[in-house]
């Protein structure tokens, strides 16, 4: 397809695409799928049998960033709430982004899977960038297959599980995707910006807090998914526990987190107090 197609012909190109996530990723009834993208019934039918697209459109539904930005539409369509964008909107953003990828190539893709660039070693910028294509590849169908578990679950519990799995799989993706702009510079190595140590100081302690007034008697009495629901919280805040230790350790210049960092891993107050007063520079106050 020519990078000079109309608008329409982009946002056309979308609504094929998308619907094939919708329908063939993601198991969404075609009907239910037409609601989604605002068309008719007859349209997702003629689009997932490529009766309604031309030839130059065919080589787009094997193309994985085309299909990247189709998968993340339809994912955002499953997941939005009733007061969320809406399919127009995503669709006209989105062709945008479909229009800037150009035709694809199958000589070009032959060459680039066939050569190697002097530059494209482990630790390269190259190598780097194409980690993240690939892992963002592999959580975003992770996510594909969770919701498509979740559709066919019979009971909220087990929905609960695989849309939480999914949820896990997209912020995946996105954090990984959040690295290309670094990586893109070159740069492998970032520090925390805009808060302080005392303020994650005061965040570790405050989750010390509610976890010890938290009541896990009644956990015991919980079993089947039920159990596993309340398991994965529980896996959740240890990793907010770990990020947040972890934050302190090496997240912010070495300079300002030493006694903070110290303080957190013994767990007092007091100390935390004192280690934050070293870290900006000042005596710990004296006790009365």
């Amino acid at each position: 397809m020519s990078e000079k197609a109309s608008p329409a012909s982009w946002v056309q190109l979308l609504q094929a695409l998308t619907a094939r996530e919708l329908v063939e990723g993601l198991g969404i009834p075609s009907r239910q799928a037409a609601e989604m993208l605002g068309l008719a019934p007859s349209a997702i039918s003629q689009y997932l049998s490529g009766k309604r697209l031309s030839r130059q459109f065919v080589r787009y539904a094997t193309n994985e960033p085309a299909r990247a930005i189709a998968r993340e539409i339809a994912l955002r369509l499953t997941q939005a709430p009733p007061s969320g964008p809406d399919a127009t909107r995503l669709l006209l953003d989105g062709a945008g982004d479909l229009a800037s990828l150009g035709a694809p190539s199958r000589r070009s893709a032959g060459r680039n899977r066939g050569s190697a660039s002097p530059r494209s070693g482990p630790g390269s910028p190259r190598a780097m960038t194409q980690w993240v294509r690939q892992r963002v590849r592999v959580e975003q169908a992770a996510v594909a297959q969770c919701m498509n578990l979740a559709q066919k679950a019979r009971d909220e519990l087990t929905r609960a599980i695989f849309r939480q799995i999914a949820s896990d799989s997209l912020r995946h993706a996105e954090i990984v995707a959040s690295l290309a702009p670094y990586l893109d510079r070159g740069i492998a190595s970032a520090h925390a910006s805009g808060v302080t140590v005392e303020e994650v100081g005061a965040l570790i302690e405050g989750e010390r807090e509610a976890e010890a007034q938290a009541d896990t008697e009644m956990v015991r009495h919980l079993s089947g998914t039920m159990a596993l629901l309340i398991a994965s919280m529980e896996a959740d805040e240890r990793k907010h526990a770990e990020l947040l230790r972890g934050l302190l350790d090496s997240g912010f210049r070495p300079a300002r987190t030493s006694g903070l960092a110290r303080s957190s891993r013994s767990g007092s107050p007091a100390a935390a107090r004192d280690g934050s007063a070293r870290a900006k520079g000042s005596a710990p106050a004296r006790p009365d």
